[in-house]
């Protein structure tokens, strides 16, 4: 960037009450959304209010400078991308203006998130209806832009079906707000003198010359969704041309434009009551054909959703952490799905709707599995679909499913055949293809297998683009049908349209943005198609500590995330990702860490001085919470990244004191178990706290009075211990130094279930190790607790764990980081062998003739708050189930993410104000409004101690509320 540029973006910075980024980081995050494209813009701007907007564009307009709107970055089609100054309005533009529940209506600014408008809706016993698959993080004005379409389409409709009025910022500056007009109200914008009349002149008089030719090139509306140029058909059969047409309507015509006609402040949207009955029928075929023939019956039934997955997603699914758990309802090895989904607001007809279909579709020899699934296991089941896009990145391997021809739109009837075309489109060039989509809609998201990053890659990506195209059109479908143009097929809109329509499009751009100032290339004038890619060829591999080799490297893994943004979550809808929760900073999320990860190590030298900072940057409120590993369907595991990077940056760069004071946690814990009275004394002073990095408020853990394993050595083990087989205790440092009584509790509770109790020695997984960075550290730890627990797993003993980090490290990390195939093998099998305490309780009780906890907590609530980890890598059930077997108690899980703390984190400097931010989203409140009669339980140590410091209250380990269960203190 030049000195002037900088010099005439300093005056806008100053003009703005919003932020105006300049730095390199903010312009890479900002480089790319979910599309395959890169470009690094001028700038970020986020603007606070609408005087924001008008300040941005009469500056753009003064200094021909392109403007990028954007918002949650979902966009599949590149909408987003270019060297302009991009526009975020999710920033501060994201409030909820009104809601007006009698007229069914609301009012929102562009950066209001669906999920989250609907969350304040659902009082009303009202929604807003479009439900694309990225609804919990994409933005109403985002998919305003691109008339944006979820799977109930078929019910709702598109945005634009509930788009009534939308305000704009237009070229000039000036405001407009386009609604509904009639009669005289259409005639008396017509006659304004100012950009406003011009636009509605242009407009009108493009339908009332050309209306024929409207009508007749653009594809034909049997049913087929259309979100390809302007839609100048939809107001072609209105008012005042159809005299029983919908009102005139400019609000429609920019819904779909891809922000290339002005900036959206605000937009009122319709609102529709919130279903009564929902029911979903899962049909399982042995045949993708055999699906597609299906598909015409079933629209007979009038289903409000029709989706499609065939078998490439569904062998994902097997390997990804959470859509495991969402596999219950798949019977054997199909070759294609179809969800079909029924709701209504009434609630009279679905059960006799659903009836009919599966008795034709039975009689039919349609599918060989048709299974009804109500809520929550309809969600369960919609969830495995809706992670399909993410999934399909995750694909270890460079060859990825790529985005291209997925948008395309034929006829129902002439699904089958165009889908045979296709696939001989994809044999011809040797290429495998995934489909899946809103079959029921005409719609099926075909892509290619490719490796974009290989010239080869990019060739054949261009020819399939060009001969699917050509096929689509040839059966009179659409390129376009529910991801828009943007960058990626506008290059081929003038073949869909024609030329003559296609100019008349380009004048209405013209009208509007007479300077090309918005969006450009978008649409219109757009670059190859090939051109500004993100996937670059191969370079040398990277040398790594972990075993990256799944990935085919750590530059493969490193691209994994496809920007589709499933980690930009509202808090309480799951622990990824905790830091951006608390900030909403992009940089602070998975796809902005992931993102400059990819940009990293694309270059020729990843680990420079300054590609080093920028990573420090990004990862510096990485809590390591491993919500990513299983929330993110392309399983992206930034915690290890980051544990990657810091040792890479540590061997460059020296490591911090801080961190060799943590790395060396159990040593230094066993030196002060010596004298605890006084090493807690002495930690807790703020001179003590200040030089090892800590915040002065934040309490240091205190060592217990006696070390567990002093406490096992003069124990004798209750009788009769041992009939129902030996379990060996993992004793990590935690419960070694700090809370030996969880060790004693278990100790207890399992030998008065029939267990003969052994305890290793004081042992670590590396876990505080590789938090830290510190991996050859992490992997001298873990070579020695493998070594030591490798006899008692090889002989099938189980080994279970109380502090979820600790024990489930032999289940994630440990094989990719241990070096030698021998002791690799060495850890495969002592992870199999190891188990949380929860889990052993909730495999092993279910075996015994009756349950051995009594009333003595009957009454009480337990409200559970699981550890990160665990979720992530287990799922809380096993957590959930072996605490309802205690009689007589509610267990209720509170819906949080991460507790803020994860680990040291919570306890430095520079983190303590997020940590607690972090806890006060979701964990804090539920905790102050819980009763009198409730017990708070939190299977990890650092959950435990943030609850206690930030709320002065006490959490108890699963296995103290056990003990208590028995009737023992």
């Amino acid at each position: 960037m030049t000195s002037e540029p900088l010099s005439k973006l300093s005056v806008l910075s100053r003009a703005l009450e919003g932020e105006l980024l300049t730095d390199r980081l903010s312009r890479l995050l900002y480089a790319t959304d979910a599309s395959p494209h890169q470009k690094m813009p001028l700038a970020v701007a986020r603007p606070k209010h609408r005087d924001d907007c008008v300040t941005l564009m009469r500056f753009a307009a003064q200094e021909r400078l392109p403007l990028i709107p954007r918002a949650a970055g979902t966009s599949l089609a590149g909408q987003c991308v270019g060297d302009g100054l991009v526009i975020d309005f999710t920033r501060h533009m994201n409030r909820i203006v009104s809601i007006d529940p009698e007229r069914r209506r609301a009012r929102v600014q562009p950066g209001v998130i669906r999920d989250d408008l609907n969350d304040a809706l659902s009082p009303f016993g009202l929604m807003f209806a479009p439900d694309p698959s990225t609804s919990n993080r994409c933005t109403i004005g985002g998919m305003f832009g691109n008339n944006a379409w979820g799977s109930h389409a078929l019910r709702y409709g598109t945005t634009r079906d509930h788009s009534l009025s939308a305000e704009a910022v237009l070229s000039d500056g000036s405001i407009a707000r386009f609604e509904s007009l009639e009669g005289e109200q259409l005639r008396e914008k017509l006659a304004l003198d100012n950009l406003e009349g011009r636009i509605y002149r242009a407009v009108y008089q493009a339908i009332d010359r050309h209306r024929a030719l409207i009508l007749d090139r653009f594809p034909r509306p049997d049913g087929i969704p259309r979100n390809a140029g302007y839609p100048l058909d939809v107001l072609a059969r209105g008012q005042p041309w159809e005299s029983r047409g919908p009102p005139f309507n400019l609000a429609g015509l920019l819904c779909g434009s891809e922000g290339t006609l002005a900036l959206i402040s605000e937009i009122e949207v319709g609102l529709v009551p919130l279903p009564d009955r929902r029911r979903l029928v899962c049909v399982q075929f042995d045949s993708l054909p055999q699906a597609l023939s299906a598909v015409a019956v079933t629209l007979n039934h009038k289903p409000s959703a029709l989706e499609l997955v065939d078998r490439h997603i569904l062998e994902l699914t097997k390997t990804n952490l959470e859509q495991q758990r969402n596999r219950f309802w798949i019977e054997g090895d199909p070759a294609a799905v179809l969800l079909v989904d029924f709701v209504d607001e009434t609630g009279g007809e679905v059960d006799a709707t659903v009836s009919n279909l599966t008795a034709e579709l039975r009689s039919l020899n349609l599918g060989y599995a048709r299974k009804v699934l109500d809520s929550p296991l309809r969600e369960r089941a919609l969830a495995l679909r809706a992670a399909g896009l993410g999934l399909l990145m995750g694909m270890p391997g460079p060859v990825k499913a790529v985005t291209g021809i997925e948008d395309t739109a034929v006829s129902v009837k002439d699904l089958p055949a165009y889908a045979e075309a296709v696939f001989s489109v994809m044999a011809r060039h040797g290429v495998d293809c995934v489909v899946f989509g809103p079959a029921g809609w005409g719609v099926l998201h075909f892509r290619p297998l490719l490796d974009l990053r290989s010239r080869e890659g990019r060739r054949l990506y261009e020819r399939i683009v060009e001969e699917v195209f050509e096929r689509a059109i040839g059966f009179g479908g659409t390129i376009s049908a529910k991801h828009g143009d943007g960058r990626l097929r506008s290059p081929y809109l003038e073949g869909l349209l024609g030329g003559e329509l296609y100019g008349l499009l380009h004048g209405i751009k013209a009208a509007f943005d007479p300077h090309d100032l918005l969006n450009p290339h978008k649409i219109f004038d757009p670059p190859p198609l090939v051109s500004d890619l993100r996937a670059h060829e191969n370079g040398k591999p990277v040398a790594a500590y972990f075993d990256w080799s799944r990935e085919a490297g750590l530059r493969i893994a490193a691209s994994k995330c496809n920007g589709a943004g499933v980690c930009l979550k509202s808090a309480g809808r799951g622990t990824m990702c905790p830091s951006y929760m608390a900030t909403r900073e992009e940089k602070h999320g998975t796809r902005g860490r992931a993102n400059i990860f990819r940009q990293v190590m694309d270059s020729s030298e990843p680990w420079t001085a300054m590609n080093r900072e920028l990573l420090r940057d990004v990862l510096d409120l990485c809590l390591a919470c491993k919500g990513c590993k299983s929330e993110c369907p392309a399983n992206v595991d930034m915690a290890r990244m980051k544990a990657e990077f810091l040792q890479q940056h540590y061997d460059r760069a020296g490591v911090p004191w801080r961190a060799r004071i943590v790395g060396n946690f159990d040593r230094l814990s066993r030196i002060a178990s010596f004298a605890p009275a006084l090493s807690n004394r002495l930690l807790a002073q703020i001179w003590v706290k200040s030089r090892l990095g800590f915040h002065p408020e934040r309490p240091l853990p205190p060592l217990a009075g006696e070390p567990f394993s002093r406490w096992l050595k003069r124990r004798r083990p209750a009788e009769p211990a041992g009939q129902k087989g030996e379990v060996l205790l993992f004793n990590d440092p935690f419960t070694e130094f700090y809370e030996p009584r969880l060790a004693i509790a278990a100790f207890e509770v399992l030998e008065r279930l029939g267990f003969r109790m052994a305890a290793t020695p004081c042992l670590e997984s590396g876990r505080i190790q590789i938090s830290q960075g510190l991996l050859r550290a992490a992997r001298k730890r873990l070579s020695r607790a493998v070594e030591r627990l490798y006899p008692s797993a090889v002989t099938g003993r189980w080994i279970i764990g109380l502090e979820p980090s600790e024990i489930l490290t032999f289940r994630d990390e440990a094989a990719d980081l241990l070096q030698g195939e021998e002791l690799r093998k060495k850890a495969r099998i002592v992870a199999d062998r190891t188990l949380t305490f929860e889990e052993f309780i909730d495999r092993e009780i279910g075996r015994l003739n009756e349950n051995p906890f009594g009333d003595a907590l009957t009454g009480k609530t337990l409200l559970v708050h699981g550890h990160c980890h665990q979720k992530a890598l287990l799922g809380i059930q096993p957590l959930l189930k072996a605490l309802s077997l205690i009689p007589g108690v509610e267990v209720r899980p509170i819906p949080s993410g991460c507790c803020g703390m994860a680990g040291v984190f919570g306890y430095e400097q520079e983190h303590y104000a997020v940590s607690l931010d972090i806890a006060e989203l979701v964990l804090f409140p539920a905790i102050r409004e819980a009763g009198t009669d409730t017990l708070i339980v939190a299977p990890g140590t650092s959950c435990r101690r943030q609850i206690a410091d930030g709320l002065g209250v006490r959490a108890y380990h699963p296995v103290e509320v056990m003990l208590m269960a028995m009737g023992l203190p």
